[in-house]
């Protein structure tokens, strides 16, 4: 799909931004939402949100929109760093591009990436969701960690395979068609 830096880099923000969406909605409404509800006694949780003055992060009250932008920026970045390089390179380890189906490849790398980013991102939202306010212990943040990890993981695994990725692709097709027709020009030259 990607060629290149630049094309890298637009297919990563696609990505993170559905991703960090869908990630902060599961996480406040499907994780976490009942508890909120009960805790502040409101009757959904975007009042239960309101009603204890945001989400709490680094142990200060945000409102939703800061805490989805500070999870965009360090999924964003994380993607960049160590997500696609280490998933492509993993991939290639037991696949090789060109030889494999098209689709394989794809659900190969997508898998990676899951398997990558879902404990590392976990590993961060243990850090920003810890309840400070109770003072720090290193066990209760590796427990926070590994319920976040076994949380998220399904949830990861099957939305990014069966519907994030292929919208993303779809997207991506869209905005980089020229590209694409121009290199399946070059090929067919060849």
């Amino acid at each position: 799909m990607p060629r290149n830096q630049f094309q890298r880099m637009i297919f990563a923000l696609i990505t993170v931004i559905i991703t960090v969406h869908a990630y902060v909605f599961y996480s406040l409404y499907v994780v976490n939402g009942s508890t909120l509800m009960n805790v502040t006694g409101a009757d959904s949780v975007l009042n239960a949100i309101r009603a204890q003055g945001g989400v709490s992060v680094f142990g200060v009250m945000c409102p939703i929109w800061a805490v989805v932008l500070i999870e965009f920026v360090l999924a964003y970045l994380l993607e960049l760093i160590m997500g696609s390089p280490c998933s492509f390179k993993l991939t290639c380890k037991i696949f090789t591009p060109g030889k494999e189906h098209p689709v394989i490849f794809e659900t190969a790398i997508i898998c990676a990436t899951v398997g990558l980013m879902c404990p590392a991102m976990s590993f961060i939202a243990a850090w920003l969701y810890y309840p400070y306010y109770a003072g720090f212990n290193i066990f209760t943040l590796l427990a926070n960690w590994i319920k976040l990890v076994c949380f998220n993981f399904p949830f990861a695994f099957f939305s990014q395979l069966f519907f994030i990725q292929p919208f993303v692709r779809t997207v991506f097709k869209l905005l980089f068609r020229k590209d694409i027709a121009a290199r399946k020009n070059q090929t067919v030259q060849a």
